[in-house]
């Protein structure tokens, strides 16, 4: 079977949809982070696991503590899961942080600061309006 079958993407997107809404509204655990997302999941074809990609707005060791409490809550959230989508399987949860967003941001920013250094991109840029502004 296909990993990537329009059936897994459906369960993906239900499972997804579904985790986000019992995180943000059912859980009551102090160490979740009110910023926090599911950014991706994957259920396996066999619908036995479930690997969901969390991402926290806050520092590490918030992040951390987010991860934490997610797993302590495991049991509950698939009860959860297994009361909203109707699988043949509840598949056991895994949540791993992702950092992806942090890492992108983080990047725009380094090339932020080095393109501004650069004298070359800003006149290039004036010349071409100059010459625009003289055409018309």
């Amino acid at each position: 079977m296909k990993k990537n079958s329009i059936k897994n993407t459906r369960i993906n997107g239900e499972v997804q949809k579904a985790l986000s809404e019992i995180i943000r509204s059912e859980l009551k655990d102090p160490r979740i982070h009110p910023m926090t997302s599911v950014v991706l999941v994957q259920v396996t074809p066999d619908l036995k696991y479930c690997k969901a990609y969390i991402s926290v707005l806050a520092d590490e060791e918030k992040a951390a503590d987010t991860i934490r409490g997610l797993k302590s809550a495991e049991g509950y959230i698939r009860t959860q899961l297994a009361k909203k989508v109707n699988l043949r399987n509840t598949p056991e949860l895994s949540f791993v942080l992702d950092q992806s967003i942090e890492y992108g941001v983080r990047m725009s920013k380094l090339i932020d600061d080095v393109t501004k250094d650069l004298p070359g991109e800003e006149t290039e840029t004036e010349e071409t309006e100059t010459k625009e502004d003289e055409e018309f």
